[in-house]
């Protein structure tokens, strides 16, 4: 008998679907996986000489590097629902947002101590943009000393993914005054990294190098907070020795993208008119 997804409840969608793809990836189920736990004491309110704890938070799903030290927070949704359903409203109005880059960054700044320190990947999506991606990397560097951001190949991740990603290194309880940029190539030889052809470590000796001698090249340029402030804090800043590639299409390029352009423009338009048509 076929199951419909949608009759599932949170916690069959845990044990159908997101337990047993975890468990394939190779966490071990005994050492690296805690079901139904509790990650914090509950916020504590202060009332007069009144003290209280507030509920404590609890996850789907915890997962362990090894005993005692978590480092991913799995959270399920049933099948009714959005997988960021909510998860926005757990954060002041004027950060929220749906986008699970951000929300992460600023998961990162509320849990890490100050003194802290962390790298992490991020895409180039959420080095820009403005509004409430703005204010999030605002915050970011008057929380955190970002002293380092690596930029890599767009095919670090293929065949998963091939959006363009950086390491961000930072420092939590300092004011970000310089960032680092160092630019990550692929290695002479080789057009891009592949499932067959991946990132080695051995590839990051250069930079261990660099790291404690630090000196602008062609692979390595330095940003003040001065200048990120006057461009709207954007940390998606490129390499300065490299110019700029001018791209040149054929005219049967140009026309496909003409033709996704006004696809993309022509089904804009037809949600507009059903959000006019809902709202009579």
């Amino acid at each position: 008998m076929e199951v419909n997804k949608k009759d599932l409840s949170e916690r069959d969608i845990v044990s159908k679907f997101i337990l047993p793809s975890i468990i394939n990836a190779g966490w071990s189920l005994d050492t690296q996986i805690r079901e139904e736990v509790s990650f914090t004491d509950g916020r504590i309110f202060v009332k007069g000489k009144t003290v209280v704890r507030g509920q404590k938070k609890r996850a789907d799903i915890i997962l362990y590097y090894k005993p005692n030290m978590p480092i991913a927070v799995v959270e399920a949704k049933d099948n009714k629902h959005y997988v960021s359903d909510g998860v926005e409203t757990n954060y002041p109005a004027s950060f929220r947002t749906t986008e699970s880059a951000d929300l992460f960054l600023l998961l990162m700044m509320r849990y890490l101590k100050d003194g802290g320190r962390a790298a992490i990947v991020l895409p180039d999506g959420s080095l820009t943009g403005d509004g409430v991606k703005e204010r999030i990397r605002k915050e970011f560097l008057t929380q955190c000393n970002v002293h380092t951001i690596v930029r890599l190949p767009n095919s670090v991740f293929q065949p998963y993914a091939s959006v363009a990603t950086n390491l961000l290194f930072f420092t939590k309880g300092e004011k970000t005054k310089d960032v680092w940029y160092y630019e990550h190539k692929v290695p002479e030889g080789m057009k891009a990294y592949s499932k067959t052809k991946p990132i080695q470590k051995s590839e990051f000796e250069p930079l261990k190098k660099w790291w404690n001698k630090r000196k602008k090249s062609d692979v390595a340029w330095k940003v003040s907070i001065k200048e990120l402030e006057e461009n709207g804090y954007n940390l998606d800043i490129k390499n300065p020795t490299v110019p700029e590639e001018e791209t040149v299409y054929t005219t049967a390029e140009l026309m496909q993208k003409l033709h996704e352009s006004f696809k993309a423009s022509e089904e804009l338009l037809n949600d507009l008119r059903k959000g006019l048509s809902n709202g009579k």
